[in-house]
């Protein structure tokens, strides 16, 4: 699966737009973390656990878009794109969306 922010792909011709497709999942915070991360952001440093938290997140969203892009016949994803939205005080939305094409090589 080709995943580009671009809104085409150098190289390739766009044979059919399928339309947006999205990954998405909602994340809580443990108090542990919460508790590390206050006392990290007071000392200053990288938030290694929720780094990774994130990084996790990022990888699940965008294979659940990659997974309905094939679901609608698609072989690429174009204007991908990352978001992300606090829900309440302990819950994060991450979404990764885009629009889902059959890409052919030139």
């Amino acid at each position: 699966m080709l995943i580009t922010t671009m809104n085409d792909i150098p190289g390739h011709e766009i044979e059919e737009v399928f339309g947006e497709v999205f990954g998405l999942t909602v994340r809580s915070r443990n108090v542990g973390s919460q508790l590390g991360a206050g006392l990290k952001s007071i000392l200053g440093g990288e938030l290694k656990g929720m780094t990774k938290a994130l990084a996790d997140s990022r990888t699940q969203v965008i294979g659940r878009m990659v997974e309905e892009a094939e679901a609608k016949g698609g072989n690429a994803v174009v204007a991908m794109r990352f978001d992300t939205s606090e829900m309440g005080t302990n819950w994060t939305e991450i979404c990764a969306y885009g629009t889902a094409v059959r890409a052919r090589k030139l």
